[in-house]
């Protein structure tokens, strides 16, 4: 007869047995995610708004297929190459949905 298993303090499983509590969500970890109600304000804010100056120029760019100059000018106004690209990205999805929505209307 072989006794059950024991804790051993050598080989893989060394040490005492512990059940594992399970880990709580660290706020660092939700840092970045947005809520519904930080969703709800900005699109209040961007409809009450609009785009500014430096956006419908991107926009106009983006519109006779300039995409790398549209680039260039957000990366100069926003300061970095990952901001310029997010950027470029949220006006190409802007003039698509403006595009659906004459598109709706006609």
């Amino acid at each position: 007869m072989t006794p059950p298993p024991m804790e051993l303090c050598v080989g893989l499983d060394k040490g005492h047995k512990v059940t594992k509590l399970p880990k709580r969500e660290r706020p660092s970890h939700r840092k970045g995610k947005r809520s519904k109600r930080v969703k709800l304000i900005r699109d209040v804010v961007r409809e009450v708004s609009g785009f500014s100056p430096y956006e419908r120029r991107v926009m106009e760019l983006l519109k006779v297929n300039r995409d790398k100059r549209a680039l260039k000018f957000c990366k100069k106004r926003l300061g970095t190459h990952k901001r310029g690209k997010k950027k470029r990205e949220e006006m190409i999805g802007c003039l698509q949905a403006q595009r659906k929505a004459q598109a709706a209307q006609a």
